[in-house]
């Protein structure tokens, strides 16, 4: 068996951190490859040191000093190696990037020095050895990934070998350093656990596993235990605070479960995401796997007589609102009627003009617009088996004083969503959760 685990920031912070990451990969042999993120806050206010390095180019940029910041980040990763009593010459690694810094550096390849020593570190703590990612992880010219000269270039590398790898960044054609939008060393981790095919990619952060509503909103709401790669994309499309986008898709190709597991709490199992479970293993008769929404959302809702039999009528409606580059997230509809359920955020600017292409192009009866909307959802692959879901979720809002302003259901019915206005929104979740999960 093989596990490739991914550590985050908050795993990575300090001395205290790195021992309870060596404790997590030598109590199970399968745990040879470790992917790590640069080290983050060790308490509320503190700086994460990929922050500083993107403070160190800015500052380099505009012609400013950055010496001040560039020693916080000196002084943190040498305290984490003297604490840890660690063989590693960071002082002419340090040196030497501070020469490159003042030659002229790529913003990319200066950020993902972040992941680059907190690998080295863990690498020598471990006495695992050090893969740099720019051996393998390879971009196109496009900036995509190279999903098969990447995996290539890993299984040679790492092949039968421990291994501590920097997550966050690979090489351009060009041998030049790219990384991935913000929290990508959740990509580098899925990547490595897909190229060697492994039986369980484990990503440890600070939580253990996912909640089945947002905290702020639900007074200590309880994990999810198992959840399905679809249940989980539903949810992060509404709005759950889940994983980084790219990190579902290579080890979902290759349909390898993903361990969602807490660094502080390494004996919770956290939660567990795979293409599908079994029926056994489906916890209890809950339907509702979790609940998730979003705020300001505008419903541009088009009347027209005899719509639902004139052909062209939707296609023409949505290239009016791509003309304006505004998304449709939701698009309920009627026999006359479709609504164009849109973010209010990227509708204002040009709702205006959008109403009035609209009409040129539709001519229909009305054009209405409703804003301060909320979209909130139920989340469950268990839904589709039990009759009368919907209407127990409609019963149970109006029930409790909140009106439905809209309705819609995906076609593989994992997920009943409801519109209302923004300023029921905190109730609507908390009355599902309490009706449902409670």
């Amino acid at each position: 068996m093989l596990k490739v685990l991914k550590f985050g920031g908050s795993s990575m912070a300090d001395a205290t951190q790195f021992a309870k990451v060596k404790s997590i990969v030598e109590s199970d042999e399968s745990r040879r490859v470790v992917v790590v993120s640069a080290a983050g806050k060790r308490f509320k206010d503190d700086h994460k040191l990929t922050d500083l390095l993107y403070l160190c180019h800015a500052h380099l940029k505009y012609g400013v000093s950055c010496d001040s910041v560039y020693q916080m980040i000196v002084d943190r990763y040498t305290a984490i190696r003297d604490e840890l009593h660690l063989n590693v010459d960071l002082e002419s690694e340090f040196a030497a990037l501070r020469r490159k810094m003042d030659k002229g550096i790529s913003q990319d390849e200066l950020v993902s020095r972040g992941e680059y020593f907190a690998a080295k570190l863990m690498a020598a703590y471990l006495g695992f050895a050090f893969l740099d990612s720019e051996l393998w992880l390879k971009f196109k010219l496009d900036g995509s990934v190279d999903q098969e000269a990447t995996y290539e270039a890993l299984r040679h590398a790492a092949e039968g070998r421990k291994v501590v790898i920097p997550g966050f960044y690979g090489t351009m054609p060009d041998g030049s350093i790219k990384t991935f939008s913000r929290g990508g060393s959740d990509i580098t981790g899925a990547l490595a656990a897909a190229a060697l095919d492994a039986d369980v990619y484990e990503n440890w952060t600070d939580v253990s596993g996912f909640l089945m509503a947002d905290p702020k909103i639900v007074p200590d709401p309880e994990p999810i235990e198992r959840i399905t790669y679809s249940e989980l994309r539903e949810l992060s499309y509404i709005g759950a605070q889940v994983l980084h986008e790219g990190t579902i898709f290579p080890v979902r190709e290759k349909n390898i479960p993903l361990n969602i597991r807490n660094t502080n709490q390494p004996d919770h199992p956290g939660t567990m995401i795979r293409e599908s479970f079994e029926e056994v293993e489906m916890p209890g008769d809950r339907f509702i796997t979790g609940i998730a929404g979003k705020k300001d959302f505008s419903v541009i809702t088009v009347t027209k007589n005899g719509m639902s039999s004139e052909l062209g009528v939707l296609r023409q409606m949505l290239e009016v609102l791509e003309k304006y580059q505004v998304n449709v997230e939701y698009l309920p509809s009627g026999i006359d009627s479709v609504s164009l359920v849109v973010a209010s955020d990227k509708a204002q600017p040009c709702l205006y003009q959008m109403m009035g292409d609209l009409q040129k192009a539709v001519k229909p009866d009305s054009i209405h617009v409703t804003d301060n909307m909320a979209i909130v959802a139920a989340v469950g692959r268990k839904m589709a088996f039990k009759p009368g879901i919907s209407g127990k979720i409609f019963a149970t809002l109006g029930e409790n004083g909140i009106n439905i302003r809209m309705i819609t259901q995906g076609p593989e019915e994992l997920n009943i969503i409801v519109g209302v206005d923004n300023k029921d929104f905190a109730s609507a979740i908390r009355v599902l959760y309490n009706s449902f999960v409670k």
